[in-house]
């Protein structure tokens, strides 16, 4: 099989990136964050990227990524919460070639890890009914991608860490 390891879903502080550098420092791979990628590559955060050129753009820049990552990467690859939504990368993601893990995660939580600030354009206006309406409109597919869903509530990036090496 190539291509990634295990891949992470989930909405805005479910904790993909920071589980994500659990599992690849204990499967000795590297980690991949689309997003950051995405700023890498852009030189400028994913909220400027979504002013300056529109969510549109975004998102064929963010498909383009995550597409090539999950050809080319090895590792642990963490996506973008709305990554799944484009209909390419959830197909890609059914094809069932990549263990898929949902990190589910609740408001509260959620709120405490990230805070919703500017750096979440989606999140601007009304930060928890947006996240609310975004949650419900992406479980789902979220559901529909992963061989795995984990309940970070009230768990730490070790403990989630372990449910995904268990299922691995």
């Amino acid at each position: 099989m190539t291509g990634p390891v295990v891949v992470l879903v989930g909405p805005p502080g479910a904790g993909k990136s920071t589980v994500g550098a659990v599992l690849a420092d204990r499967l000795s791979v590297r980690l991949h964050d689309t997003d950051a990628a995405l700023e890498a590559a852009q030189g400028r955060s994913i909220s400027d990227i979504f002013v300056d050129d529109g969510e549109p753009a975004f998102r064929a820049m963010e498909r383009a990524e995550v597409l090539r990552a999950l050809q080319e990467e090895d590792g642990v690859l963490a996506l973008g919460g709305g990554a799944v939504m484009q209909t390419e990368v959830a197909q890609a993601l059914q094809a069932g070639e990549h263990p898929v893990v949902f990190l589910d995660v609740s408001i509260a939580d959620a709120s405490a890890r990230v805070g919703f600030d500017a750096s979440r354009p989606l999140l601007l206006v009304n930060p928890r009914a947006s996240w609310t309406r975004l949650m419900n409109a992406r479980r789902p597919t979220y559901e529909a991608v992963s061989g795995l869903r984990v309940d970070t509530a009230g768990l730490t990036a070790d403990q989630v860490a372990d449910e995904v090496m268990a299922w691995l």
